[in-house]
């Protein structure tokens, strides 16, 4: 089954962390799972709770405990891609909970979720805790940042039949909390392996002449041209301010943050992943455990506050052998922070500014998904068929729950909805 699964995620091999991670889950002991951003730790963990799982138990098996809900759906995503027949649902924050009630009334074999949503069904006993043996808190720190120690330990100690527990971390920890009660936990740590500047990454600084960056940064995004770019910040209101430039200047671009609905986004993420949009502006929510390939830029207008925070930031590129720039602004009062040891190179700003293309690339929303019976092969058949477009014409289809998205170029997307 693991061979299959293997095959069906598209990889050959597990790579040289997965395999220690796969041979220490034979043990009696607990797992501290120490690796950076994008070394594949979900593929990690999924490998012996798959292991784990008997046919023959009707409830929850595996529990896997996550802070955000983008990061539940891209592992729901990549356990569905192995092509197991056991059943995986998600509970997060922003979901409807008489939705997530109805799926649990067949429970799925691996439940994925946030911690307030989880402890919130296990109150209400939505949950049937007795079959849970397998645990896995995955960017633990994380989810202590975002205070949600308390419902974290209410699940735990809700776990009676727990036979494995597995914590990961992209960053190091310098105390466990008692809550997780650890067996003698085997630590395996890639993070010194990592160095803070990836082998494929170059490090660029841009010098602003001004306090306010902005200007810097439309000048830097006109160079760059229409390639994909992340564009970190370290507030909200820093990416509000930017995307209010770039609307003024007419250029399609995304935004993602945690004060946005998860609908909105989903949305941004499947655009930017799909090439509607070639420019995301995001804060550090974007930073970890999100699947977005092939980003050619990193750009951080605001300067990171950690080593760790930069690592993350920079690991969205360089990604699997491939290459990529990251480019820091610095204001003619900041200072490049001292845990970036090398000086990089200096970007040159051109004297005027030329407004990139936008992408001809397009997104088609559908309103109805998975939850109406809605799969990707119904899309291909409506848009082959009476939206008369050709197979080549399409790009991307992702079907969630309640909705469907379709890229393709703006012309086929266009006739497409003069037919229907």
């Amino acid at each position: 089954m693991i061979k299959k699964s293997i095959e069906n995620l598209k990889i050959e091999a597990l790579n040289a962390m997965q395999l220690e991670v796969h041979e220490a889950a034979k043990k009696p002991n607990d797992i501290i799972l120490l690796s950076p951003t994008g070394s594949g730790k979900t593929v990690a963990f999924l490998m012996p709770i798959l292991e784990s799982l008997h046919k023959n138990v009707n409830g929850v098996q595996a529990l896997i405990v996550v802070p955000s809900r983008e990061l539940a759906l891209q592992i729901e995503q990549v356990f569905k891609q192995m092509g197991t027949t056991y059943k995986v649902n998600c509970c997060y924050g922003g979901h409807a909970t008489r939705t997530e009630k109805n799926n649990l009334i067949q429970p799925p074999a691996v439940l994925i979720g946030t911690p307030g949503r989880l402890a919130f069904h296990i109150r209400n006993e939505n949950i049937d805790t007795s079959s849970i043996h397998f645990l896995v808190l995955d960017e633990f720190d994380k989810a202590m940042e975002y205070g949600f120690q308390d419902d974290m330990t209410f699940i735990v100690n809700s776990l009676r039949k727990l036979k494995k527990r597995m914590l990961t971390s992209a960053t190091g920890m310098k105390e466990i909390p008692k809550f997780a009660r650890l067996n003698n936990a085997i630590e395996i740590n890639y993070l010194s392996h990592t160095p803070v500047q990836a082998e494929g990454l170059k490090l660029k600084v841009v010098k602003a002449t001004t306090k306010d960056k902005i200007d810097s940064l439309f000048s830097l995004i006109c160079k760059l041209g229409n390639k994909a770019t992340l564009i970190f910040c370290n507030h909200r209101d820093a990416v509000d301010r930017i995307s209010e430039l770039l609307n003024r200047k007419g250029l399609i671009h995304g935004t993602f943050h945690g004060k946005m609905e998860q609908e909105d986004r989903e949305r941004a993420l499947i655009k930017f992943r799909n090439g509607t949009y070639q420019i995301l502006i995001t804060t550090d929510l974007a930073s970890r455990g999100l699947d977005i390939p092939e980003i050619e830029n990193i750009i951080h207008f605001q300067l990171p506050a950690t080593e760790d925070i930069l690592i993350h930031r920079n690991g969205r590129t360089a990604r699997m052998n491939a290459t990529g720039t990251a480019y820091i602004i610095i204001g003619p009062d900041e200072h490049l922070p001292k845990f970036i040891k090398e000086i990089p190179e200096e970007e040159t700003m051109p004297s005027k500014n030329k407004i990139p293309d936008n992408t001809p690339w397009c997104t088609l929303y559908i309103g109805a998904g998975k939850k109406d019976k809605i799969n990707k092969m119904d899309i291909v058949g409506m848009l082959l068929q009476k939206g008369k477009l050709h197979k080549d014409d399409l790009v991307l289809i992702e079907v969630l729950g309640f909705f469907g998205l379709c890229s393709g170029e703006k012309k086929c997307v266009n006739r497409c909805i003069e037919i229907n």
